[in-house]
């Protein structure tokens, strides 16, 4: 088995401060470098995900000056802004590879995004032969919803660790966790 640990979006603007805050953020930046601190050997690659919005249009409709925070948003990691960086309590130095996603479109799942050098997720996982992996960031009921649910359905084995894991609204991410157990990912 090849197993990988996805660390998804934890950026500033999803961080308390930043434009989509979600509580926790801030917390869970540095909960998520102490895991990789005692667990790095774990996995044979830490891969990461950013969102990283165009600046010069809507992305797609995912931008909107009135915003219903569940299709729409305010403008958040815009690619080369401060608030798409990765938050700094979290340490960059155990991760493999980068990808970005949002370019022009909404996205939320790490699937539908690529490396710098233009490679996708998909690829990678092949190249890399990955069969098995763990789920933690932001936010449980988007992000991290999305990118379990989308691993599980490329085939692989999939694990959400909650406690590495902070979401936008209890509720939505209690159903969120609920809709991943049934889909056959294992919650820890």
């Amino acid at each position: 088995m090849t197993s990988a640990l996805f660390v998804i979006d934890v950026q500033n603007d999803f961080c308390e401060g930043g434009a989509l805050a979600v509580v926790g953020g801030v917390a869970l930046a540095a909960d998520i470098s102490e895991y990789l601190a005692v667990h790095k050997t774990d996995y044979d690659y830490v891969i990461a995900s950013r969102d990283w919005h165009d600046a010069s249009n809507d992305n797609g409709g995912h931008f909107a000056e009135i915003p219903d925070y569940l299709n729409t948003w305010p403008v958040h990691c815009v690619s080369g802004t401060p608030g798409a960086e990765y938050h700094p309590n979290l340490n960059l130095d155990p991760i493999d590879f980068h990808v970005q996603k949002g370019q022009g479109k909404p996205a939320y799942s790490i699937f539908e995004g690529q490396t710098p050098d233009g490679v996708t997720l998909p690829e990678l996982l092949q190249e890399l032969r990955v069969t098995q992996v763990d789920v933690v960031g932001i936010a449980t009921d988007y992000c991290v919803l999305e990118s379990a649910l989308d691993a599980k359905n490329a085939g692989l084995e999939v694990r959400v660790i909650t406690s590495l894991t902070a979401g936008v609204n209890e509720e939505t991410s209690k159903s969120a966790l609920e809709k991943l157990a049934a889909n056959g990912c294992q919650i820890i």
